[in-house]
């Protein structure tokens, strides 16, 4: 036999069909790897009181199916406009109001505007722009469904446009030459211009209409459950059908309360810390097992198939942002699992007498409330 090291095969677009048996180095170890990146207290870029600070392979190894970034425009101040070649992106907004221009392939554009609580997804390669609505700033995280995204995949229009020959591009526009002396010399990324205008004006080719939109009112929903203990918001491709590659939840435990010992069999998982303090724990096979706390502004991530479980161990709510890189909900929980065998295989299988199971949960717990005193 070789002894040659199988390579590893990342993730792309939340695709698993083919790389399931193909052992990851970076988890293939005696001990697991960290999942935790302090994404908030990170460098990221900044530009006046605007910034983009990004979680993908680069800052967190282990991230290899999904990156995320934090992303806060002042007023005035827009991502310009871009596409990513590599991932998808999915977007939740925290704090003030966002407007996005998109583009896709049959030349449909839409012009949404969003408020905290909404969600929006772009499918890979769709060009479109973020901007700052209003006189407050904004604050959004920014999901993708590849953790390699960032280094090798966003294409911006001004370091586009910088790079062609002027004369090149004037014909390409219809324009004269001179009519380009102005225009941007290298990428942009953060314009600053006026507020933008409300409501949002037409653009040059009229008004479209794309076959599905790219807006989601998230926690203007009911909660998909409520718990004794805690509630979730879900939504993917079900309910928001242009979302094939991410499902999104908000998830808020109560003090004390724990999101059971489960895994996803379909997703990597990606967790941002809105609000409040919690442990979170990974169970990676052959006795391999690793908690890291996480406060606001953390992330964590969780390789699919991967044992895991939350805990709030604040003493208030904590709220959760959580992604998946794929585009129908998935889970297997320890309660689930134990309440789908007899009593007679549990008792072999823990060494334990069947009537010690009678006090068992007879279905899925999904989250356990604190106990009480």
């Amino acid at each position: 036999m070789s002894s040659r090291p199988t390579p590893f095969i990342p993730t792309i677009g939340g695709d698993t069909s083919f790389h399931n048996n193909v052992p990851d180095p970076l988890l293939a170890g005696k001990e697991l790897p960290t999942f935790k990146f302090a994404l908030e207290k990170s460098a990221g870029k900044v530009s006046g009181n605007s910034y983009g600070k990004e979680a993908t392979v680069e800052e967190l190894p282990i991230s290899k199916g999904i990156a995320g970034v934090s992303m806060q425009l002042e007023p005035g101040v827009m991502r310009e406009m871009h596409w990513h070649a590599t991932a998808a992106e999915w977007a939740f907004v925290l704090k003030g109001r966002v407007r996005t221009t998109v583009i896709d392939p049959l030349g449909n554009s839409e012009i949404n505007d969003f408020e905290p609580g909404d969600i929006w997804y772009f499918p890979r390669g769709h060009g479109h722009m973020l901007q700052c609505l209003g006189n407050e700033p904004c604050h959004f995280i920014l999901i993708f469904d590849n953790g390699y995204f960032s280094e090798f995949g966003t294409f911006s229009v001004s370091d586009w446009m910088s790079r062609v020959p002027k004369e090149l591009l004037a014909k390409n526009l219809g324009v004269d030459v001179a009519q380009l002396a102005t225009y941007p010399t290298s990428e942009v990324y953060f314009g600053r211009g006026a507020v933008p205008p409300e409501p949002a004006a037409l653009p040059l080719h009229g008004a479209t209409t794309p076959p599905l939109t790219h807006k989601y009112r998230m926690l203007s929903d009911p909660p998909h459950r409520v718990f004794d203990g805690g509630q979730e918001w879900r939504v993917d491709s079900t309910k928001f059908p242009i979302s094939r590659t991410v499902t999104g939840v908000v998830l808020d435990l109560d003090p004390g309360a724990l999101r059971e010992l489960h895994w996803h069999p379909t997703a990597d998982e990606w967790h941002y810390v809105i609000d409040g303090n919690v442990s979170v724990t990974m169970f990676g096979s052959h006795g391999r097992y690793r908690a890291e706390t996480l406060e606001a502004g953390d992330v964590g991530y969780i390789p699919q198939g991967y044992g895991h479980s939350i805990e709030n161990i604040g003493d208030k709510t904590a709220r959760l942002l959580i992604a998946f890189n794929t585009g129908v909900y998935a889970s297997i929980g320890l309660t689930q699992w134990l309440a789908g065998q007899p009593k007679d295989v549990l008792a072999t299988n823990l060494s334990q007498p069947a009537v010690s199971f009678d006090d068992f949960p007879k279905g899925e717990v999904f989250i356990a409330p604190a106990k009480k005193s």
